[in-house]
C-alpha cells in the first residue's frame, strides 16, 4: 500500500502493535518506536536456566479481537497462531483445605459449585445470567465506542443502558452484590477476586465489574499454543508482513508540537516528522515525559492508581499434579488484604497467590519433570516503599502459604528465580508508579474518568492501551486500538 500519510506509534505493547496494524490498513505508512530491545510491553517473555516465562498477562479471553486484526489485513489468523479453550479455567484453593474448579459455561460451573458448596445450582445460574445482562447493557456503550464523543451518546445502545441503569450495579460494590448473591463465603471471595483484573478492590469498586466473570466463565478462556507471548510474536509478524517498520531500542523522548498539533516524535536528538502520533505509553507518563509543556488533564491524571504486583518467576524442580495452568491460593481474610494494599500501601502478611504454569500445556517451557511458576501477589503501586524488604517478606509469605496449602516443602525445589516489583514494572513498561492497570476502578465513575483515546487540546495526538479508555487487559487494549484508530480521519 503506497501512501503519503504517515503515523508514529509509541510503544510496541499489544495496543501499540494493534494500532500500527489498523493504521496500516487505513493506508498510513507506520513506524513503531519501542524503547526496549523486544516487543510486547507487559506481554513479553524471558528465559532462565532452561525455563521460559510469560512475563505479564496470562489469561486470554475474547480471542476474536486478535483474529480480527489478521482478517482485517486479509490474512488467516491460524497461519500465525492458534489457541485452545480451557476447561476448567482455574483451580481455587481455600484455607479450609477445600478446592473448587472454575469450569467453562454456566451449567458445568453451577454443577461444580452445587456439589461443593452450600449454594444451589439455580443460585449460580441466576448470578451468571445477571452478569450476562450487565455485559449486554454495558459492552456497546463502554467497550466499543469512545465515551468522549457526544454523538456516541445518541444511540439505541446508550438509550437502552440508561433505561436499564439500575441493572448494571453502579451504586453498589462488587462485595455487596456478591454477599447478597451467595451464602458460601468462598463464592463471595471467588467472585470478588475479579476486581483484581483491573487492579481494584471489590470492597470499593462498583458491582458493574461483575461483568468480568461473564467474559471468562460464559465466553471462555483460552491458551495460545506456545504461551501468551505467541500473541505478541504473531502480531509482530503480521506488522512486518504489512510493511510496518519497528524500531527497537528507540525510546521516544518528546512528542513534537507545532501550533497545538502533533507533528512528529524525537528519538534521542533526531526529529522524525509524522502526520499522526499515537502513544501506547501510559498516559500519565506521556504527559509528564513526552509533552511536559502541554496543559495536562489534571483531574484525570490525578485519579488514584491501580495496584501493582510482586512476581516471582520460579523454576520448580518438581511436577505438582494437583495444580492446573491457572491456580489461586486465597488468603483467609480478603478484606484485610485489600485494606492493607489500598489504605496502608503495604503488602499483606497472608497474600492471595496466583500461580500460572504454562509448562502444563507447553512442556518445553520447563525441563522434564519440572514446572515454570509465574507466582503473583497483589501489592500497592510504588509510593517510595522499601521494596527490597517487601520482596523478602513476600517470598517468605508465599513459600509458607504454598507449603501449608499444598502440603509440600517448596524452598529446596526452587532452582532459579527472577523477580519483578513495581519499580521493575515501571522501568520495563513505563507504567506510572508501577501501577499495572493505570487508574484504579475504586469509584462508581471510574469508567468515565479514564483518559480519552484522543487529545482535545492537541490535534493529531491519540492514545491507546490499558491506561486509557476502555481499560486494561488484552481484549480491552485491542479495543482501545480499534477505538483510537477509528477516530483518525
Amino acid at each position: 500500500m503506497k501512501s503519503n500519510n504517515t503515523c508514529a506509534v509509541i510503544g510496541a505493547g499489544v495496543a501499540g502493535l494493534a494500532s500500527a496494524i489498523r493504521m496500516r490498513n487505513k493506508n498510513y505508512n507506520v513506524v513503531l518506536f519501542e524503547a526496549n530491545s523486544f516487543p510486547g510491553g507487559k506481554l513479553s517473555t524471558e528465559s532462565n536456566d532452561g525455563y521460559r516465562f510469560d512475563m505479564g498477562p496470562s489469561v486470554f479471553t475474547m480471542p476474536e479481537y486478535v483474529d480480527e486484526l489478521f482478517e482485517l489485513s486479509g490474512k488467516n489468523p491460524r497461519d500465525y497462531f492458534s489457541y485452545e479453550q480451557l476447561d476448567p479455567v482455574y483451580r481455587y484453593f481455600f484455607e479450609d483445605g477445600s478446592t473448587l474448579d472454575g469450569y467453562h459455561g454456566k451449567e458445568r460451573f453451577a454443577a461444580e459449585i452445587a456439589k461443593k458448596s452450600s449454594d444451589e445450582r439455580e443460585t449460580i445460574v441466576r448470578y451468571l445470567e445477571k452478569t450476562e445482562i450487565m455485559y449486554d447493557l454495558t459492552a456497546e456503550v463502554f467497550l466499543h465506542n469512545s465515551l468522549h464523543k457526544v454523538k456516541n451518546f445518541f444511540t439505541k445502545a446508550v438509550a437502552k443502558g440508561i433505561l436499564n441503569f439500575g441493572k448494571i450495579g453502579a451504586f453498589t460494590t462488587m462485595h455487596q452484590q456478591n454477599t447478597k448473591a451467595f451464602k458460601d463465603q468462598r463464592l463471595v471471595q471467588l467472585f470478588n477476586r475479579y476486581a483484581t483484573y483491573n487492579g481494584s478492590s471489590p470492597y470499593l469498586a462498583p458491582a458493574t465489574l461483575n461483568v468480568i466473570p461473564h467474559v471468562e466463565i460464559m465466553k471462555g478462556a483460552y491458551y495460545p499454543k506456545g504461551g501468551m507471548y505467541s500473541i505478541t510474536k504473531a502480531l509482530v509478524q503480521l506488522a512486518t508482513d504489512l510493511g510496518i517498520e519497528i524500531r527497537y531500542n528507540s525510546p521516544v523522548t518528546e512528542i513534537l508540537l507545532k501550533d497545538n498539533k502533533a507533528v512528529g516524535v524525537k528519538v534521542s536528538s533526531e526529529s522524525n516528522m509524522f502526520d499522526v502520533v499515537i502513544s501506547n505509553m501510559d498516559v500519565y507518563n506521556t504527559y509528564q515525559k513526552l509533552i511536559p509543556s502541554a496543559k495536562k488533564p489534571k483531574k484525570t491524571l490525578d485519579q488514584p492508581k491501580s495496584s501493582s504486583g510482586i512476581i516471582f518467576y520460579w523454576g520448580i524442580k518438581h511436577s505438582f499434579e494437583n495444580l492446573k495452568l491457572h491456580n489461586i491460593l486465597f488468603s483467609a481474610d480478603y478484606e484485610a488484604e485489600f485494606n492493607t494494599i489500598f489504605s496502608k500501601k503495604e503488602i499483606y502478611h497472608d497474600p492471595t497467590i496466583y500461580v500460572n504454569i504454562t509448562s502444563k500445556h507447553t512442556p518445553e517451557d520447563a525441563p522434564e519433570g519440572c514446572e515454570n511458576w509465574f507466582t503473583f501477589i497483589n501489592v500497592p503501586n510504588n509510593q517510595g516503599q522499601d521494596w527490597d524488604a517487601f520482596i523478602d517478606q513476600a517470598r517468605e509469605a508465599v513459600i509458607a502459604k504454598v507449603n501449608r496449602m499444598l502440603n509440600t516443602d517448596l524452598r529446596p525445589l526452587i532452582q532459579c528465580e527472577l523477580v519483578f516489583d513495581p519499580r521493575v514494572i515501571e522501568k520495563r513498561t513505563s507504567s506510572a508508579f508501577g501501577a499495572i492497570y493505570g487508574n484504579s476502578s475504586n469509584n462508581k465513575f471510574a469508567a468515565f474518568l479514564r483518559h480519552s483515546n484522543f487529545s482535545n487540546k492537541i490535534k493529531n495526538l491519540y492514545f491507546c492501551g490499558g491506561s486509557v479508555h476502555p481499560g486494561p487487559s488484552i481484549p480491552l487494549c485491542l479495543l482501545s486500538a480499534k477505538i483510537t484508530t477509528g477516530l483518525v480521519k
